[in-house]
């Protein structure tokens, strides 16, 4: 019989366990950040167990691996290929553009006008015309678009996520990368959603808790914490901090003389701990999400919104190491609505019923994006890290040829652009071409799975690389061929 420690209460030894168990997750101020610490290391320990990644998961591409990381820019609505990348100047009125395309750095090579500072980094990116998936649904083309699966369930629902779903790409290079400092993948500002619920395929789906994205805010409509947060609780300073570590360490010596599993846990939590401490208390890895730190003229060049401290956010976390940081750009309106501002239909009342244009030219689409996207590049290319770090940029699908009567355009999956830039990539380069009204591809289509598959491979990952579920089904990391073209 096991003797009961002084100063526990007579319950049953599995309670105590679990109780001991779960300071593990309480951490310094009952935050998740220990948690997320106990779990990185945890990885190494776990990576080639049964539910893991298989010999074939640590297989690296044979000519890929240049990416030391990935910023993935998820223009969250469906960004509109007619207006932006692929104009079509010959369409009849209706199907053209309201805006021109201009010339760019690579002789040939045209687009939107509203894109200028972007047009003279066109020497650094390559555009592939090509994308086509079946649906035209937010719910199921995010899902498709982020996992490479195509679930026909998702299909005009609006569900949340579940730990049922397949991972996100974030938590797929996640599993397969070796646990650091900082978590291997992050999301910013805040994962996709809006009315309580947060899409599927934004996390690590059947993976894990583990191996989801670092979210540091919960969607706007969503009341729940984000997953992950380096913000101390309102009157919790650091000597109540202090004071807290201090008190577990009093409750790891009690829990001492409890059976092995405890043990086991009370003894890695300090370690746990104190990392946890080094990141709440500012030093070390925290420093990577403060952008205090960067100058004012960066700060500037990058725009002092939420896209542009977002896009410099990304490139100080894959400074820091972090490996695949996605940013979901949306727009929470003054009344606190989320809007996919992508979405360009027009005559949306939170926007104040304007045109789908107009919304193409106001402070959350367009102007931001071309100061924020050509800092990023220059940013990464004075830097030295532009060959390390791929970017890619798309959305859940492309907009129809037919301007609608409210000056906008509706959903299309048959089309859309995608935007390709480091990591290998050989810039001034397109790939694949649409018909005449950027409708359908005709040269060299695309899915989703293709896109995965070449994100994966400028970062060394084989899309055959299997990963298996907690009952150990087998699951190819993507269906789909790297676009080897581009590199």
């Amino acid at each position: 019989m096991r003797r009961v420690p002084a100063g526990f209460p007579a319950s049953s030894l599995a309670a105590r366990r679990d109780f001991m168990l779960r300071l593990g997750r309480l951490g310094g101020a009952a935050l998740t950040l220990p948690a997320l610490c106990e779990l990185e290391a945890a990885r190494a320990a776990t990576r080639n167990a049964s539910t893991g990644a298989t010999a074939a998961a640590r297989k690296t591409s044979a000519d890929g691996g240049r990416a030391k990381a990935c910023i993935l820019i998820y223009l969250w609505g469906g960004p509109p290929q007619q207006d932006m990348w692929d104009l079509k100047p010959e369409a009849p009125a209706g199907i053209r553009s309201e805006f021109a395309p201009i010339d760019t750095t690579v002789p040939g090579l045209r687009i939107c006008d509203q894109l200028p500072l972007t047009a003279k980094q066109a020497e650094k990116f390559a555009i592939v015309r090509s994308l086509t998936h079946p649906s035209n649904d937010h719910v199921h083309s995010v899902y498709h678009t982020l996992t490479g699966r195509n679930d026909p369930t998702l299909q005009g629902a609006l569900r949340q996520r579940r730990r049922t779903d397949f991972p996100c790409i974030g938590s797929v290079v996640s599993k397969l990368s070796a646990p650091g400092t900082l978590p291997a993948t992050v999301t910013v500002p805040r994962p996709i959603g809006h009315d309580g619920v947060v899409y599927s395929g934004t996390n690590a789906g059947f993976l894990g808790s583990a191996y989801d994205p670092m979210e540091l805010k919960s969607p706007g409509e969503v009341k729940a914490p984000p997953v992950h947060s380096f913000e101390l609780p309102d009157g919790l300073g650091q000597t109540r901090l202090d004071d807290r570590f201090s008190l577990l360490a009093q409750l790891e010596a009690t829990g001492r003389g409890l059976d092995d599993e405890v043990r086991r846990s009370a003894a890695n939590l300090s370690a746990f701990r104190e990392q946890a401490a080094r990141i709440l208390t500012g030093h070390g890895a925290r420093q990577a999400f403060e952008l205090a730190h960067e100058a004012e003229r960066t700060r500037e060049r990058y725009g002092r919104n939420e896209y542009g401290e977002s896009f410099l956010m990304a490139r100080r976390l894959v400074e820091a190491g972090v490996r695949l940081v996605t940013v979901v750009w949306d727009y929470i309106t003054p009344k606190g609505d989320v809007a996919n501002v992508w979405d360009n239909h027009g005559g949306t009342g939170a926007l104040g019923g304007i045109t789908g244009y107009a919304m193409l030219k106001e402070k959350y689409c367009l102007p931001p994006l071309d100061l924020a996207y050509s800092a990023l590049l220059e940013d990464l290319e004075r830097r030295g890290m532009l060959d390390d770090t791929i970017v890619a940029m798309y959305g859940e699908f492309g907009r129809t040829p037919k301007i609608n009567k409210n000056g906008g355009r509706d959903h299309w999956g048959a089309c859309q652009s995608v935007v390709f830039a480091g990591g290998g990539i050989r810039g001034g380069n397109v790939y694949g071409a649409s018909d005449k009204h950027a409708a359908v591809p005709i040269d060299d289509p695309v899915g989703p799975e293709d896109i995965l598959a070449t994100i994966y491979h400028a970062l060394g990952i084989s899309p055959e690389t299997e990963l298996r579920d907690p009952l150990g089904r087998p699951y190819r990391l993507v269906e789909g061929r790297a676009i080897r073209e581009l590199f």
